[in-house]
């Protein structure tokens, strides 16, 4: 259950529809979470308090342990994303959940939730500064895409051949949102944000030679962009930047639908 369910639960008891009794039988059994094979306690009130289901860490974990878990969210209806899954343990589940999706360059495993999808709403661009990052790149696109948002990804624009990004910033328009990942030096976000006006999420990467320093370089370098509207998540964190990103965009589109929504009411 999420909030637009409650919403609608709510509504039909005012419309006299549902019953007060049927309502509170209802939420009663929206456990807030359930103990799954002794080694997990999953969480399924998270999309009713953050908007989104939770979501399964897959680095650590065996692959049964995250076909429990998947299995646990699929039962309640609230599809599943699993993060950090690697290649074996993305077919073998892909075997057990044929409508599953499995993403090898991002290693993320989805289920879509059951029921009719949301309204697509906000839009999010994702940009690497080169190939390399594209592992980090489309996790944060899958992230971002559970979200219900329309997510576009821009390849190798990085700053050692600048023309590169001049010649897509066309494709900027209108993004409520940009995650921008980078390796290296990590000069991409500074550029980037000095040239659009929405929120630009910085995800550096463990991309670069030795004195990079496995990511810290990125994320130093990230930390002190000079361009005002860049945020930083962790090392690697495609996940974390595609999230937030997500987040942001999709109650950007919300405050758009209500506002044209209001918009024909008055018209």
């Amino acid at each position: 259950m999420d909030s637009r369910d409650a919403l609608r639960l709510f509504e039909a008891v005012r419309r006299g529809e549902t019953s007060p009794e049927e309502a509170v039988s209802q939420l009663k059994w929206q456990a807030p979470y359930e103990e799954t094979g002794g080694f997990a306690h999953v969480d399924l009130h998270r999309r009713l308090r953050c908007g989104a289901a939770e979501v399964v860490f897959g680095q650590g974990k065996t692959r049964e342990q995250i076909e429990a878990v998947l299995r646990t969210l699929q039962r309640h209806g609230e599809g599943g994303l699993a993060t950090r899954v690697p290649a074996e343990i993305g077919a073998y589940l892909g075997d057990l959940f044929p409508d599953g999706e499995y993403n090898a360059t991002g290693r993320t495993f989805r289920l879509r939730a059951s029921g009719p999808p949301p309204p697509t709403l906000g839009r999010v661009v994702v940009v690497t500064a080169g190939t390399s990052d594209l592992p980090v790149a489309e996790e944060a696109r899958v992230a971002a895409e559970n979200w219900g948002c329309d997510v576009s990804l821009i390849a190798d624009v990085g700053v050692a051949g600048i023309h590169r990004l001049f010649g897509r910033l066309k494709d900027f328009q209108g993004a409520d949102v940009l995650v921008c990942v980078a390796g290296m030096e990590a000069a991409l976000p500074s550029v980037v944000g000095g040239l659009v006006d929405c929120p630009v999420i910085a995800v550096p990467t463990s991309i670069g030679y030795g004195a990079h320093f496995h990511g810290l370089a990125s994320l130093l370098g990230m930390l002190n962009s000079c361009a005002s509207n860049v945020v930083v998540v962790n090392i690697d964190a495609g996940f974390n930047g595609g999230h937030v990103a997500g987040l942001i965009a999709r109650r950007m589109g919300q405050a758009r639908q209500a506002a044209q929504a209001n918009g024909a009411g008055t018209g």
